[in-house]
């Protein structure tokens, strides 16, 4: 009975950001976790020689149990398991490609509080693997644990495991190496929040071994407390730690430490859009921007991409989510990318999101240019933009909601070419976003509530 039900739910394992949901429900039981490395260990068994595969977590209590079924599932097909233990995303992507491994795992539900979790894998190069792994793995699984059984290694050929001790400080050197030698942070006071996640070790060691003055929060993890009131998602902790230490900077990192959020001296957020227009303009007039290009996604602020392309900037639009902008960027050779949330992507330094390479970047350019962060910011006016999270039962199309179809389109006539609406489903929660545009913020704060008053009544939660 358990294989057909795990038959039932294959097709839909994998979302926009790997696998993720409630810790101890499908899709994330050990169950799954064992089958995923099991997938993974016949994918690799089909080519020759010995695999091995690198496992990183961030701080949530559930971590233990998947990491220990994933390398159960891994080394029972043969494939060598190292273990890095708590590190952010992009540091389990860069030991992957330093240890020349097959793949990457991270076990993080990122942003998400302590109750989710969440399995992603890299590839050997570092990228976020290709749909058809996702579906070739689904499809192992889907057919129950019996169609393993043919690729079982011999006993002698079963994998290990190992740890690998020095993983923070390879991480650390590499982060460092992205700012110039040159340079140092001596001068700087930095609030920062690594919101008892991930990145909780590391991040405080990069900003004070480059002699940054730095004031920490959330950096005392006990596996429930991960994003809770801190973080990312919660910037209003940092923004006082800047008024009460009058620190010139505050950087707030998400759970698995791949995004952040920026308030400067004044205590004003300054969020992934303008992170990404802060360092293209600074690597356009340096003439360092290939082919004077940046990809953001469809969520980007118009304000921003306005102000880029009268700085000769074109801007490439990618669907949401950083594996999608990462995609766009090999696709159409660019070099820098990311989102609102504050996925940044420096392809020359990482192959994926980091959090504390895109806050060297920003303070490389506040030192080298002698600003504050308040003014290189204001160097980009922000159009005022409205975004309402419907907490939602479930996800029909949206054509099947009555009246949807409707208020978007008087909202659109509104608005003209001075704004736009996006209305679309989370690809890891139970969740519609309406964002909403405009030159004026009172208008756009009552069309996106009417048009998320539509969606609430047709599917939204009871409370």
């Amino acid at each position: 009975m358990e294989s057909r039900e795990n038959s039932q739910h294959a097709a839909k394992l994998f979302g926009t950001d790997g696998i993720r949901g409630r810790a101890n429900a499908f899709p994330m039981t050990v169950e799954i976790a064992l089958a995923l490395g099991r997938a993974v260990g016949t994918i690799f068994r089909s080519h020759p020689g010995k695999h091995r595969v690198v496992i990183g977590k961030d701080t949530r209590l559930s971590c233990y149990m998947y990491e220990n079924a994933l390398i159960a599932g891994l080394c029972s097909m043969g494939v060598d398991t190292l273990m890095l233990g708590p590190l952010p995303t992009p540091a389990v992507a860069f030991i992957t490609r330093a240890y020349r491994a097959d793949a990457g795992v991270v076990i993080s539900a990122s942003h998400n509080p302590f109750c989710d979790n969440g399995i992603k894998f890299f590839s050997s190069e570092g990228f976020k693997l290709p749909d058809a792994w996702e579906r070739q793995m689904e499809d192992l699984i889907s057919r129950g644990p019996e169609v393993f059984e043919e690729y079982l290694p011999k006993e002698q050929e079963i994998g290990k495991n190992s740890r690998i001790n020095d993983a923070d400080g390879r991480y650390i050197e590499f982060v460092k190496a992205t700012f110039p030698r040159k340079l140092s942070l001596k001068n700087l006071k930095i609030a920062l929040d690594c919101a008892h996640g991930a990145g909780y070790k590391v991040a405080p060691l990069v900003f004070r071994e480059l002699d940054a003055e730095v004031f920490v929060y959330g950096n005392v993890p006990n596996g429930l407390n991960i994003n809770e009131g801190c973080g990312a998602l919660y910037p209003e902790l940092v923004q006082k730690a800047v008024i009460d230490h009058r620190a010139d900077v505050g950087i707030a990192l998400d759970g698995d430490a791949d995004r952040v959020i920026m308030v400067d001296e004044n205590a004003q957020i300054v969020d992934g859009d303008a992170i990404l227009a802060i360092c293209a303009k600074d690597m356009q007039q340096k003439g360092m921007l290939r082919s004077s290009r940046v990809v953001t996604t469809v969520m980007s602020n118009l304000g921003y991409v306005n102000a880029l392309q009268g700085l000769g900037i074109e801007v490439v639009k990618s669907q949401i989510g950083d594996r999608y902008v990462i995609q766009e960027m090999l696709k159409c050779d660019a070099i820098l990318g990311g989102e609102p949330s504050g996925h940044i992507i420096f392809s020359e330094h990482n192959t994926t999101g980091d959090g504390l390479v895109s806050a060297l970047q920003v303070m490389r350019i506040m030192i080298e240019t002698g600003s504050k962060l308040s003014e290189l910011a204001a160097a980009f006016k922000r159009y005022p933009q409205v975004c309402i999270n419907v907490k939602v039962n479930t996800k029909p199309p949206f054509e099947q909601l009555d009246g949807l179809k409707e208020v978007i389109q008087e909202v659109e006539t509104a608005l003209g070419i001075a704004g736009r609406v996006l209305v679309r489903y989370s690809g890891t929660e139970k969740t519609c976003r309406v964002m909403v545009e405009g030159p004026k913020r009172n208008s756009v704060q009552q069309f996106a509530e009417s048009i998320a008053n539509v969606i609430r009544k047709q599917i939204g939660v009871l409370h």
